[in-house]
């Protein structure tokens, strides 16, 4: 009786061991094939990249600095990234999407971002690995890459991809919970178009960089830094092209950008996708709806706007292709545009700006450089603070206090810088000496003799 029972229920422990035993075996083989498959190698084939260099002793900034004067932009050495993911010790999840969770991450006392991909979004994870790794794509308003790395947690395989970090997140989080000055608003809308223009621009060369269309431009992709200027982020679903050629590689995700962003040619499916300037005029398109949603924060008259994302008062939260499709295409409606803006210089401005960037005819839009001559123009003409040469900050009538804090960020914290007050309240001088955080890098200068 008793072996009756038992040679069953031994028979069971059995099979089960050996099925846990070939699940294992199957996923080590699998990121062995992964690894071998997506193994940065196979975009490099120069010797001289493939180098070891120890990682225990050094930190972050001394990697990014590496990079930044190697000329590469492409993160660091490859046989680094290999290990990378053992580096770095995750603290807290910051952000979740469709593709996956975005993690701050400790790397050799330094923090990093980490986008973990879900294991169905490999493309994406290999063709945002591929469009960092591209030669001179480095840039001050590209979010910093620094490697890519495969590695399996409770036996699941986890894709990451590691960036620079910034503690103030996405642009889309800013605006939802500050307002801000014309000042700020010109210098984020500038960042973004400089941005842009390195992307869209083809550098020739024996290290050139081809050309990028981003294609998912939107507030949550583009990231603010402490200065108040924004770097550009998540390139899953760039394309890249090249006049040698002139061929435009897509890569080969399935993946589909977000639908509210979509230009007009995307939605009624008459865009050329083997024409790379269609892309470009797509990506001004979004373009135009972010200066949008950052004009509607900036403060005029004593007002800004609640924060709200283009097309909310004709969609829903998650509008379809077909109601898109219907609102851009069909009816031609745009964001509206709000009255007082029209009596704010800059605001007036930007309005005539963003029109540009979204007509319906993708050859009425302005090119990336355009907008960032138009912008420069613009902000020459920002009388609110100024730099001399000296150090000194010149603070104009138009100028708050909130311009002053976000140019302390620009200037180096060790020194002291004077502000020269121009036309301005006694009152303001005082409230100026009572915010510590402006206080301990400025000194006022008691002078109003230079005229703005």
């Amino acid at each position: 009786m008793a072996a009756a029972i038992l040679l069953p229920f031994g028979t069971v422990v059995i099979v089960a061991v050996a099925v846990i035993y070939c699940m294992r075996r199957a996923h080590k083989k699998r990121m062995n094939a992964c690894r071998t498959k997506y193994d940065p190698e196979t975009y490099y084939t120069n010797d001289d990249v493939l180098r070891a260099t120890s990682a225990g002793d050094s930190t972050l900034r001394e990697y990014l600095q590496h990079s930044v004067t190697s000329g590469s932009g492409s993160g660091l050495p490859l046989l680094i990234q290999r290990t990378l993911a053992k580096q770095v010790s995750l603290c807290e999840c910051i952000g979740r999407g469709r593709y996956g969770e975005v993690w701050r991450g400790i790397w050799h006392g330094e923090s990093v971002a980490v986008k973990i991909f879900f294991s169905r979004d490999e493309d994406s994870w290999k063709r945002e690995t591929e469009i960092y790794g591209t030669v001179l794509l480095r840039h001050e308003n590209i979010l910093g890459y620094v490697g890519s790395d495969m590695t399996s947690r409770n036996s699941c395989t986890q894709l990451w991809l590691i960036t620079h970090y910034y503690p103030q997140g996405s642009l889309f989080d800013y605006l939802n919970h500050t307002a801000i000055t014309p000042h700020q608003m010109v210098t984020i809308c500038l960042s973004i178009a400089n941005g842009m223009v390195h992307l869209h621009t083809e550098i020739f060369g024996t290290e050139g960089k081809p050309a990028i269309a981003h294609r998912d431009l939107k507030t949550k992709n583009i990231l603010i830094r402490a200065n108040g200027t924004c770097v550009i982020a998540d390139f899953g679903l760039a394309v890249m092209h090249s006049q040698t050629t002139n061929k435009i590689d897509i890569g080969n995700t399935a993946r589909v950008g977000t639908k509210r962003y979509m230009a007009p040619e995307v939605l009624d499916e008459s865009i050329s996708m083997d024409c790379f300037d269609a892309l470009r005029k797509a990506d001004i398109y979004a373009i135009g709806l972010i200066f949008w949603e950052v004009c509607r924060r900036t403060i005029s008259c004593g007002i800004a706007e609640e924060y709200k994302v283009p097309y909310f008062d004709y969609v829903s939260s998650d509008p379809s292709f077909e109601e898109m499709r219907k609102v851009v295409c069909v009816d031609n409606y745009r964001p509206s545009v709000q009255n007082r803006w029209t009596s704010d210089p800059f605001l007036a401005s930007m309005s005539k700006l963003m029109r540009e960037c979204w007509h319906m005819n993708p050859n009425v839009r302005l090119p990336a450089l355009r907008i960032k001559k138009t912008l420069l123009k613009l902000a020459s003409s920002d009388e609110t603070i100024k730099i001399t040469p000296d150090g000194d900050v010149i603070f104009f009538r138009r100028a708050s206090l909130d311009d002053l804090e976000q140019t302390s960020c620009q200037l180096a914290p060790t020194t002291q810088h004077r502000i020269i007050v121009v036309q301005n309240e006694d009152h303001i001088r005082e409230m100026i000496l009572r915010r510590e955080t402006i206080e301990q890098n400025f000194v006022i200068k008691e002078t109003d003799e230079l005229t703005p």
